[in-house]
């Protein structure tokens, strides 16, 4: 984010950004509301050892803006939010601290709710809920639907699936070669997916304990971090952080498919335009992976949590894969313009009625 605060707000029409901070108890974190236009804003909470306070800032903003845009292309009445804290989930994350922030959340009103995220988990969840009404992503005991990367890595298949079929002919994943990155929640939950359709997996992960499960017990083949961009494959699947499809990734990636469950892949919107130049179809992150968001906000619609008609929504995340490649094509456009203007469509839809 090179322009000045204010002027990003104004440009993406955030609604506000909020600074939580409690000495006492070392909590230090960032709130993003993006927008209510369909609903409360909702987005996961974060919890990661950033380089600057700067650097979280940006991050909760731009994960904000794209639950917006998830939410609405997944038909979802929900607005876009997110919260991160600044520090690091192994050593700093204490009671205290999740307490404090429950807090925070609880005195918004409503007008932001969350669940986990990277960092942080549905115990942690739970402990926050002892003090904010807002917790969306619960434990089952607890009143929620439990787990949601299970359904996340569901919903990244079916969109992977349909763009398989679209450049290779067949929806088969068998024998095809998938570069893995990232081997967390949703990343394992990938892996294992992958390796029932039969595909031939290169996994890559900062943490080699991850990795040697990844070989001794699913038969991946493992690269280094940075060697992964550049590995032969037919599907690029990231599944760890965002921003990573930038001006010296993309020149580096041997790939036909780009299809994984990381938020923001893109660094800049220009660079969804590159990927289309290239021939690399992308499959744009907040549509492939929305399927543990659907899940978990089941638990909201009349009469509560039904886990069949969960997972029935998720796997029309193919459906609207579907129909962003037949949109792509139709209008010339890349599938990343394709999936805003999806969104968009259904957000100036809602302030429409609101006018009538």
């Amino acid at each position: 984010m090179e322009a000045p605060i204010f002027t990003y707000m104004t440009k993406y029409r955030y609604r506000k950004v909020v600074l939580c901070q409690n000495a006492d108890v070392g909590l230090k974190a960032v709130i993003a509301i993006h927008s209510t236009t369909l609903g409360p804003a909702t987005g996961g909470t974060r919890m990661w050892t950033y380089q600057s306070e700067a650097d979280a800032i940006v991050d909760a903003m731009r994960l904000a803006r794209g639950m917006t845009y998830k939410y609405a292309a997944a038909g979802v009445d929900l607005g876009g939010g997110k919260c991160v804290i600044i520090g690091d989930p192994k050593t700093e994350k204490t009671e205290g601290l999740l307490r404090a922030l429950g807090r925070f959340i609880q005195s918004l009103g409503g007008e932001f709710q969350t669940g986990e995220d990277v960092g942080t988990t549905l115990d942690d969840m739970e402990v926050m809920a002892a003090e904010c009404d807002y917790i969306v992503t619960l434990p089952e005991h607890a009143g929620g639907a439990g787990p949601i990367a299970p359904a996340t890595a569901f919903g990244v298949l079916q969109a992977m699936k349909v763009c398989c079929r679209e450049v290779y002919g067949s929806e088969s994943l068998k024998g095809r070669r998938v570069s893995l990155q990232g081997l967390g929640a949703v990343g394992a939950e990938m892996l294992k997916l992958l390796a029932e359709e039969g595909a031939q997996i290169t996994v890559a992960d900062i943490d080699e304990v991850k990795v040697g499960w990844a070989r001794r017990d699913v038969g991946a083949r493992a690269v280094g971090p940075d060697a992964l961009y550049a590995e032969p494959c037919d599907i690029f699947c990231p599944c760890a952080l965002g921003g990573i499809l930038n001006d010296e990734v993309i020149p580096a990636l041997r790939c036909r498919i780009i299809c994984g469950s990381a938020n923001n892949q893109l660094w800049e919107e220009r660079h969804g335009d590159e990927l289309h130049r290239r021939g690399i179809l992308y499959a744009p992150d907040y549509i492939a992976n929305a399927g543990g968001t659907i899940f978990d906000t089941d638990r909201l619609r009349k009469g509560g949590f039904n886990r069949e008609r969960a997972m029935r929504n998720v796997a029309r995340i193919g459906e609207t894969m579907e129909r962003l490649i037949a949109r792509s094509q139709r209008e010339a456009i890349p599938t990343s313009v394709a999936a805003d203007r999806l969104a968009e469509e259904r957000l100036a839809m809602k302030e429409r009625v609101r006018l009538i």
